[in-house]
This record gives structure tokens, C-alpha cells and sequence, in this order.
């Protein structure tokens, strides 16, 4: 799978996120990767509200994790932007969250590539100024090399 959209709005963004969210399916993990600013938390918040949780998301980057467990399938919205070692990852017992019952989604999965499981579906948003402030080129893909490749440069 190899997928890419356009949104012109944080509205479109987040209906783009919702319709992930209620097609996800128990056991899933999703990586979202983009820069500072481009609706990364606007994508999750759609995500959580197409799993029916009704509480608000915020991005957890100080508690690394956040788990909601209000909607079809528990909700857990990791953020680890503030890792500075991906054996930080063990002391808050991730494998539990990623091999249980819920979905996973992780904004700066980059920064812990190497305990990102196979089966991740990978979401990169970027923005591009020329085409608007409010424009975003969203890809979803489940290929791990080719976005390795591309999001890290390795």
C-alpha cells in the first residue's frame, strides 16, 4: 500500500485521520512522522474520534503515552519526541501496548525505528508552503524500507 492524499485544511486533516480511525483494525500500529506544526495532533485527534473516544487528545509528550480506552478499541497515542534513547521505550513497557488489544499511534516514530514492528502502517504529513499555508501531502504506506529510506536518509 502506498497511498498518498491532500488536505487544504486542518478540517480535511482530521476527517482524513477519522477515516483511518474507523477503518483500524484491534493489534494495529501506526508511525506518524512529520515536522513541527503540520497537523500531526489535528491527524490523531481524527483518528480518535473514528474510534469513537469522546475525551480530548493532546499530545502526551512529557507522559510519552497516553491511552484512551472510551471508543471500539483502546487508543494509545504515544509521543516521543523527548526520547533520547530507545531503551526508554522498555521502562514504560511499550511492547505491551504494541502487541495488545488496541491501536498504536506513535508521532516521531523515527526516533525509535528500531523497535517499530514490520506490520506498522506508516503515515508521513508534510506541508508545502507554495501550494498554501493550510495545504498537506499526507502518505500512508506499509512498505518499512522504502520509508526508512525516506523519512531517515539510510
Amino acid at each position: 500500500m502506498n497511498r498518498q492524499y491532500e488536505t487544504f485544511s486542518a478540517e480535511e486533516t482530521y476527517a482524513l485521520g477519522r477515516t483511518l480511525g474507523q477503518s483500524a483494525r484491534e493489534g494495529q500500529i501506526y508511525t506518524l512522522c512529520g515536522d513541527l506544526g503540520v497537523g500531526k495532533t489535528v491527524f490523531t485527534q481524527g483518528v480518535a474520534d473514528g474510534l469513537g473516544i469522546a475525551e480530548p487528545v493532546n499530545s502526551p509528550t512529557f507522559t510519552i503515552v497516553q491511552p484512551y480506552e472510551g471508543g471500539r478499541l483502546p487508543f494509545y497515542h504515544f509521543d516521543v519526541y523527548r526520547i533520547a534513547d530507545v531503551e526508554e521505550m522498555d521502562e514504560i513497557g511499550y511492547e505491551d501496548y504494541f502487541y495488545g488489544q488496541g491501536i498504536c499511534l506513535i508521532e516521531w516514530a523515527n526516533r525509535i525505528w528500531e523497535i517499530i514492528p514490520d506490520s506498522a502502517i506508516h503515515v508521513l504529513i508534510e506541508k508545502d508552503l507554495q501550494r498554501g499555508l493550510d495545504y498537506r501531502k499526507i502518505t500512508v504506506r506499509d512498505d518499512w524500507e522504502g520509508w526508512h529510506n525516506e523519512v531517515i536518509g539510510d
